[in-house]
């Protein structure tokens, strides 16, 4: 193989990473790849890691689209420079920084922890890895000006990623997040700090710990009936991540004692060895806790993602068998839950308040107006929820939120989705439904009977490298050119364009202004109730594709036979557009 076949401007890209400013195991891996893989190394320098409004993520490797040592230190010094200027009156800048159990997690946590004291900040660097909530909740606690979470959530095990958390404990919004990315995209290799003195780093571990635990616990709403039913069964797993650290320690804080974790996974492992992907949301990732929860017979399943901000939900049908809830589902029980239990003791005033995600299910509007608690919409992210509740701080409560993708929050003094609480409450929902000799798939029926049965389906097709990304660019803009005036012979009544802020009613014509920031979103409403909404992943070389039906569910007795039209439904709706 000869340099002649390689692209010129990759191999300039690539010529600047063979310099003295970088190692001698850097220079020497991209010099393989020149000589012997020029589809890894065009894939590596074709363009920068985007640092975008979420900060990085990406595959671990050399190169300008990889996840290394000079990608986390010129995003960290970008950061640097932008909290310095931000708070030059409150100087020293402190930052907490936090870990999952990623293959190198730990190195760029201290590779970031060096280069923000090399620029006279006060780090607070975990002594160990922690679940990305606990970060959320340290950046508060310990009053930070910033935050940081090596992961890649639920990637699969060549990524990383590096989130940025402001002083709320919140990940970084506007204008924070644009400004952030301006810092960065200035920097060169040579501006970064990786090593000099200026600020100080703190290891912490057990006191945020502590801190933590005891705050989550106090969100528990009826720990009396979790005294009669704390023998209630529960298999967990952290999937080989940092849940292993907090969830069972705060299951039994709530007063749960029997709780089971699944050993095979128990230990953290950024290899992922007994799974394909650590996702909770795909079976397979749940294939060791259905066995152990088949084995002793368990009433509930949990599992969270690496870094322990997604939490997947298992529970027994009618028939006694087990069934994995989907995101929808399991956000329908929390706030339910949450709203009948603050109605109970009286705690709604008119001023508490819920959010959800665009492509949420709109059961959970249902519900907060059944109880007279006011929902918000937001965009696709935990952190345009984050938004609202420091937006809304000290003029009406948050009760709690989630979004399809599996992450929820309850309580405020965390910004961020949360799996450890998710955790403790689904355990506290499940024992409150035994106290009424119910299932948590019992009192779902019940939600269904009450408010409607509601059907979501997720389809993400998959675009790797270059060339996908391009093809779903593509996709975008022929949705936006050529919109559809009819699917599945259901007429297409309205369209919201995110990205124009546009909502377009086809049968009046007339447009009208979206009160969200701008995102590359499009959904189509239809004749009958029916929303589908088409989403580019801003972490994922994915673009993803939300269905969602609704209708009316008589009786639990015709569940089943209500929920397979629904299904019919869908499934005709996604051959309509081709996507089978």
């Amino acid at each position: 193989m000869t340099t002649n076949s390689i692209d010129p401007i990759i191999l300039e890209r690539a010529g600047k990473w063979l310099n003295e400013a970088f190692d001698a195991d850097t220079r020497s891996k991209v010099n393989n790849l020149i000589r012997n893989d020029p589809n890894e190394l065009t894939e590596s320098f074709y363009r920068d890691l985007e640092f975008g409004t979420g900060g990085l993520r990406g595959i671990m490797g050399v190169g300008t689209n990889r996840m290394n040592k000079y990608t986390v230190g010129m995003a960290t010094q970008g950061l640097a420079n932008y909290l310095r200027k931000l708070y030059s009156g409150q100087l020293p800048v402190r930052v907490a920084i936090a870990h999952d159990s990623r293959n190198n997690s730990s190195y760029f946590a201290k590779i970031s922890a060096e280069v923000l004291a090399a620029n006279g900040c006060d780090v607070f660097l975990f002594e160990g890895l922690r679940p990305t909530p606990e970060l959320s909740f340290a950046v508060r606690e310990l009053k930070c000006h910033s935050g940081i979470v090596i992961t890649a959530s639920h990637n699969p095990k060549e990524y990383n990623g590096y989130k940025v958390y402001g002083n709320d404990g919140g990940q970084l919004v506007a204008p924070h997040d644009t400004n952030v990315i301006t810092e960065v995209q200035n920097i060169t290799i040579g501006d970064v700090k990786f090593e000099g003195k200026g600020g100080k780093i703190t290891s912490i571990g057990e006191e945020i710990d502590a801190a933590y635990a005891a705050r989550l616990q106090s969100l528990s709403l009826a720990p009396e009936i979790i005294r009669r039913q704390k023998q209630l069964k529960i298999v967990y797993t952290p999937i080989h991540g940092s849940g292993i650290v907090m969830v069972p320690r705060s299951l039994r804080a709530f007063g749960f004692e029997n709780v089971h974790v699944v050993e095979e996974q128990a230990t953290p492992d950024g290899n992922f060895p007994t799974v394909i992907s650590p996702n909770p949301e795909e079976k397979a990732a749940m294939t060791l806790a259905l066995i152990k929860a088949k084995a002793i017979g368990a009433e509930l399943l949990l599992a969270t993602d690496p870094d322990a901000d997604r939490v997947g939900l298992g529970v027994k049908d009618d028939k006694g068998e087990y069934i994995l809830l989907n995101g929808n589902q399991a956000a329908s029980l929390l706030i339910y839950y949450l709203l009948s239990q603050w109605k109970a003791k009286g705690k709604i005033t008119g001023k508490e308040f819920i959010v959800k995600t665009i492509v949420t299910s709109e059961l959970l509007k249902d519900m907060g107006s059944d109880f007279g608690v006011e929902t918000f919409d937001v965009l696709t992210g935990f952190k345009f929820i984050a938004e609202i509740i420091r937006q809304l701080e000290g003029k009406k409560k948050f009760i709690g939120g989630g979004e399809e993708s599996y992450g929820y929050l309850v309580g405020d003094f965390v910004r961020d989705k949360d799996a450890v609480i998710s955790c403790c409450m689904f355990a506290e929902i499940a024992a409150w439904a035994a106290e009424q000799g119910k299932t948590l798939y019992d009192l779902l029926i019940e939600i269904y009977t009450r408010y409607g049965l509601y059907l979501e389906k997720l389809i993400s097709v998959t675009k790797k490298g270059k060339s996908g990304a391009e093809e779903i660019q593509a996709m975008m803009k022929n949705y936006r050119q050529f919109p559809p005036s009819e699917i599945n012979s259901m007429q297409v009544v309205e369209i919201r364009d995110y990205q124009l802020q546009i909502c377009f009613n086809m049968q009046s014509k007339i447009k009208s202004p979206i009160q969200l920031p701008k995102s590359d979103v499009l959904q189509f409403f239809l004749a009958g109730g029916s929303k589908i909404t088409v989403r580019p992943s801003g972490t994922e070389p994915k673009i993803k594709f939300y269905f969602g039906v609704k209708g009316r569910l008589e009786s639990a007795a015709k569940y089943k036979e209500t929920e397979a039209a629904l299904e019919t439904k869908v499934e005709e709706i996604i051959e309509a557009m081709g996507l089978r």
